[in-house]
């Protein structure tokens, strides 16, 4: 019996996982743990709980667990560009980049609540016309991106918009800004400033009718050019 051939061997937990069971695949390793539970529950009177067999079997299981999570993380592995060999910050060299043209759209929402929404949308606001003013706000901000984002490069923009439209369902302000130059690195960062700022204006220009007006829903939409090509959100 399997029971028998392991008590009687000196070193039994070792010879298990060893001399007992040399060369065997998953099946036959599976069926010798069920033999030896077999044997136990006829000795013993019941199947072992937490005893060897079971141990070993969990082990197997958990080590097939960690090499397929192992292969997964080999298989999604990145590199983040802004950080050297040690891990210091850095700014990338992008001369062996190819200049292309490049494109980038984002977005963003300012949750402004029903009173102020309707004192924005009949323009009597105190500070004035809240959407132009955060219009000119988030182009400015685009052209200034490399100030304010220390790693960013300082970009040669060829065009920079942004729109700001009211939304009725939900009483906000919905922003989009788009930002294009032709060169060696994109405008991802352009558009997400612009929008950004422009959030952060109509925050201003409406902060003493209310205090909880919120900015949310920041993020890139659309970017084309460059080497990874074109992506979209949700796409």
């Amino acid at each position: 019996m399997l029971l028998r051939r392991i008590i009687t061997c000196p070193h039994s937990k070792r010879m298990l996982c060893s001399s007992s069971f040399p060369s065997i695949s998953n099946c036959d390793f599976t069926s010798a743990i069920h033999e030896l539970n077999k044997e136990m529950e006829s000795v013993f009177g019941e199947p072992p709980g937490g005893g060897l067999a079971s141990s070993a079997s969990n082990v197997h299981v958990n080590n097939e667990s960690k090499m397929m999570m192992s292969q997964k993380i080999d298989e999604n592995s990145f590199e983040l560009t802004h950080t050297g060999h040690s891990g210091e910050a850095q700014m990338v060299d992008v001369s062996p980049k190819e200049s292309t043209k490049r494109t980038a759209i984002a977005g963003c929402k300012v949750l402004l609540g029903k009173k102020v929404f309707n004192l924005v949308s009949a323009n009597q606001m105190a500070k004035g016309d809240v959407l132009t003013v955060a219009k000119i706000a988030g182009i400015s901000a685009a052209k200034q991106t490399s100030s304010l984002i220390p790693l960013c490069h300082n970009i040669n923009l060829t065009h920079v918009q942004v729109d700001l439209k009211l939304n009725h369902d939900d009483f906000s302000v919905m922003i989009e800004g788009e930002a294009a130059t032709t060169g060696r690195t994109g405008v991802e960062m352009e558009a997400m400033t612009a929008v950004s700022v422009a959030g952060l204006t109509v925050y201003d220009m409406c902060k003493a009718a209310s205090k909880d007006i919120v900015i949310t829903d920041i993020r890139l939409k659309h970017k084309s050019g460059g080497k990874s090509g074109d992506w979209s959100w949700n796409q």
